[in-house]
């Protein structure tokens, strides 16, 4: 089963509701209403769209004919979209974040949305509700292809696919070969932070020798960052890839992890835990998004981030049901998702990168009415989402697979990572 953290879900407009009590735990005196309002809203209103989308089972259906290769055929009247709470918002926690709304206008396609309760709960879901469109990230994304569960794009019937970057629209945790499977959405990269009032580490990979008290993130991919780590503690080792690791390259990967003497850890899964653990300055160092340090800064917090050094990062993105009932509301949904407009709101709301750059810049109507466009921009600044040098050196998650990517290695599998992954934590 893969385990699914809030980190996953993007921040999902958890940040302002959070920003309350973190002007409690923050420097004395506390933050001022605008770095509270300068968060992603959260609360829910009643001035939103008439009622919440239910997550209730749906009988398998029968999959409509597929559009052609050069035009969509009429729509199915509706859509069920399964993701995580966040990534798709009507309006229901604020009204200024919408765009679910505009797309069921302009498309006639309603949009039957499916939320897990928590993302751990993911995968139950998936197992228990049909859907046409999942937004999923690398580790899922790769399960879904290699058991054949989501369907090949033809990428010409997405016009908004073409203003992604090559970059990701290449990640190999959405493409097979010459078929591409997931239209990349959002994105991000992990960051050390660490207390400026108590000094800067003396390494670069201080999460790993540094007396602490020292927070990670809860997934089993953290495990790649201590990879990282080890390209130049450990040279010899021969790791290349992060995510594609040996037995050997593994063991030494937990054990850097796990090592005795280090300082008092603690994980996070729930964005508002890293949150908390920085404001209220209960953590000397650990990892943490660009976006959360922004909030920090404005929150008053003197925290400082480890520059310079290769990180981790990863991308989510939407991929087609193999069996969908509505393909041609789908794929109408993968080209609304991806425009600048549903991009720019869905990078505010959430804290994470557009993968469509030009969300960074754009100036709508609702752009200008709700200041998606100035918070979208602190996203955008926050992941250098222009700085082609930079994205160079962030290693982006894929599933961890046996055969090491397609390759003719002998790798260690993701079961394997959350196994050993899980002894750490337990």
């Amino acid at each position: 089963m893969i385990k699914l953290g809030r980190s996953r879900a993007g921040l999902a407009g958890a940040f302002s509701s959070a920003l309350v009590a973190l002007a409690a735990c923050a420097a004395p005196g506390g933050v001022s209403r605008s770095a509270e309002i300068a968060a992603v809203p959260t609360a829910p209103s009643t001035a939103a769209r008439s009622q919440a989308p239910v997550a209730s089972p749906s009988p398998t259906p029968t999959p409509a004919p597929t559009p052609s290769r050069r035009a969509l055929g009429p729509g199915e009247g509706a859509v069920t979209v399964l993701t995580l709470r966040g990534y798709a918002e009507y309006g229901g926690s604020d009204p200024a974040f919408d765009w679910v709304g505009p797309f069921e206008d302009d498309t006639g396609c309603r949009v039957n949305l499916r939320f897990p309760q928590t993302g751990d709960q993911l995968d139950k879901l998936l197992a228990q509700t049909s859907y046409d469109v999942v937004s999923a990230p690398p580790e899922l994304a790769g399960r879904l292809i290699a058991e054949r569960k989501v369907a090949p794009l033809t990428t010409s019937l997405v016009p908004h696919y073409d203003d992604i970057p090559e970059w990701l629209r290449s990640q190999r945790s959405v493409v097979d070969g010459d078929k591409v499977y997931g239209v990349p959405y959002l994105w991000g990269s992990y960051v050390t932070l660490y207390d400026g009032a108590t000094g800067r580490p003396a390494k670069g990979d201080a999460l790993y020798s540094d007396p602490g008290p020292i927070m990670l993130r809860d997934s089993p991919l953290s495990i790649a960052d201590a990879a990282l780590a080890l390209r130049k503690r450990r040279p010899a080792l021969g790791v290349k890839n992060p995510f594609e690791l040996t037995p050997a390259q593994l063991d030494a990967a937990v054990a850097l992890v796990g090592g005795r003497g280090h300082g008092a850890r603690t994980y996070w899964k729930d964005p508002i835990d890293a949150l908390q653990g920085f404001a209220g300055a209960s953590v000397r160092l650990g990892r943490a998004l660009p976006y959360q340090l922004d909030i920090l800064r404005r929150a008053g917090r003197p925290l400082k981030a480890v520059g310079g050094e290769p990180t981790t990062g990863w991308v989510d993105s939407w991929m087609l049901s193999a069996q969908a009932a509505a393909p041609n509301c789908a794929y109408r949904w993968l080209d609304w998702i991806s425009s600048p407009a549903a991009q720019q709101q869905a990078a505010a709301w959430n804290g994470l990168a557009p993968a469509n750059p030009s969300a960074c810049g754009y100036r709508g109507d609702e752009s200008r009415k709700y200041s998606h466009a100035e918070r979208a921009r602190r996203v955008c600044d926050a992941y250098r989402v222009k700085d082609k040098a930079w994205i160079k050196k962030i290693s982006f998650a894929v599933r961890p697979a046996r055969d090491c990517g397609g390759g003719h290695g002998e790798c260690t599998d993701y079961a394997e990572w959350a196994a050993r992954w899980q002894q750490l934590v337990r």
